[in-house]
């Protein structure tokens, strides 16, 4: 047990260095499966890894989705779905960053990144802010907690990657974080209407626009929409499943661009290779994950942290708030991805000894893992809405995003409460 947490606490130190998380883990787990069984269960570890981490049908789904959302995104419709949600709310104090978190929702579950969206939204939406003279906390604010909210609207890479590491169901996740995406970017869009009563001058009014304005706004993206209706309409009607869906997500997508005359060959190669390095750094994450996972078993940590558990003799809710509390600390330290990867041999086993759902705990640890993309010192989207907006201070993004991550504890505590909003559309 005790080499599972030096390996651990190695693990994140490799990591703090920058090393890839793939390779960290495969390093780690190599040495450390070196050092209790010798050099040829080492060769077997990692000869097996690469097969054992990629075999699975399901992991299909995985290059599916990140090719549809690179083909969606070259496609131009994150200025489109700013334009429309800009047109439906603009013209309330603070609109413009309710549209923001809004454009951000949607323009998330399509690429499936929360830094890409907040790297896109940044250059979009600030702009317009700063123009209506916004206070830069909440302009700041809204793009780096706005380009969270990706992570849980369907299709999601992150419940995807989830449902592989722990064989639970792709498509029962995706139809359980409808209603938890759609609660977060409404607390959201509350957060924004919160700040602005405060301080009426933190978001003037946007541009007043006719009704015509607002439907020729919403026709811009209505081929998008269309889409995601068919795609998860298809996934939770029972039509096709999640690896269907993402196969049908593909060629909608390559339609929109073509249709829009954004189809040129050379971004249809740089959108395969694009996609290629973007899977194969997942590719690599999985076998790495395989390599430490097997190390961690082998530790027998996975065994003594469920003895552990059994022995507080707590019960089942306490010990799921610990967790959760764990994880709200890890994610001001560590990538989401990262965080979950690495902790998942360890925690998943706790859950099913708990007896507690596998879809519930699913939806809770992806929520508490967008927390930590904005909670400083090293929320990730802090560093990349800087990058694209240098003249941001760091310190006025940490204040500008405090609302968002009051709404983020909410909204957990309201999944914690009535676990329905999660299980309702899964059963």
């Amino acid at each position: 047990m005790i080499t599972g947490l030096l390996g651990f606490l190695a693990l994140a130190a490799l990591i703090s260095m920058q090393m890839p998380i793939g390779v960290a883990m495969i390093v780690v787990g190599g040495i450390g499966i070196w050092w209790m069984g010798g050099i040829g269960l080492v060769s077997y570890a990692i000869g097996t890894a690469p097969f054992e981490a990629t075999y699975p049908y399901a992991l299909s789904v995985l290059p599916l989705f990140v090719m549809m959302g690179v083909f969606a995104t070259h496609s131009g419709i994150s200025r489109k779905l700013f334009n429309t949600a800009n047109a439906i709310v603009g013209h309330l104090r603070g609109g413009l960053g309710m549209a923001t978190v809004g454009a951000c929702a949607g323009f998330g579950a399509i690429c499936g990144s929360s830094l890409a969206t907040s790297a896109t939204m940044a250059r979009i939406a600030i702009p317009e802010m700063q123009r209506h003279n916004y206070d830069m906390r909440l302009a700041a604010g809204a793009v780096a907690a706005g380009g969270t909210i990706g992570i849980m609207i369907p299709p999601s890479l992150a419940l995807a990657m989830f449902g592989i590491l722990t064989q639970t169901s792709i498509g029962s996740l995706y139809m359980a974080a409808i209603l938890p995406g759609i609660l977060g970017t409404l607390l959201y869009a509350l957060a924004v209407a919160s700040v602005v009563l405060r301080d009426p001058q933190a978001g003037p009014r946007g541009d007043a626009m006719t009704m015509g304005d607002r439907l020729r706004a919403l026709m811009a993206t209505f081929d998008v929409l269309v889409l995601f209706t068919i795609i998860l309409g298809g996934m939770f009607g029972g039509f096709f499943s999640a690896t269907e869906g993402a196969a049908v997500g593909v060629a909608g997508a390559l339609l929109i661009a073509a249709y829009r005359g954004m189809l040129t060959w050379r971004s249809f190669t740089d959108g395969l290779a694009e996609t290629a390095t973007t899977v194969g750094m997942l590719f690599m994450v999985l076998i790495g994950a395989k390599v430490f996972g097997f190390f961690i078993d082998l530790s027998g940590l996975p065994n003594a942290a469920v003895g552990f558990v059994r022995d507080l003799g707590w019960s089942w809710f306490a010990i799921l708030l610990l967790i959760l509390a764990i994880y709200l600390v890890l994610g001001c330290i560590l990538d989401g991805l990262a965080m979950m990867i690495i902790t998942i041999p360890v925690v998943f086993p706790i859950v099913q000894t708990l007896g507690i759902d596998p879809i519930w705990f699913g939806i809770l640890m992806v929520t508490v893992s967008e927390v930590g993309l904005i909670s400083p010192p090293f929320g990730m989207n802090l560093f990349v809405v800087q990058a694209a907006r240098p003249e941001i201070r760091y310190m006025t993004m940490v204040r500008g995003v405090a609302p968002f991550i009051g709404a983020d504890i909410l909204r957990i505590a309201l999944l914690i409460a009535f676990p329905a909003i999660t299980l309702y559309f899964v059963r």
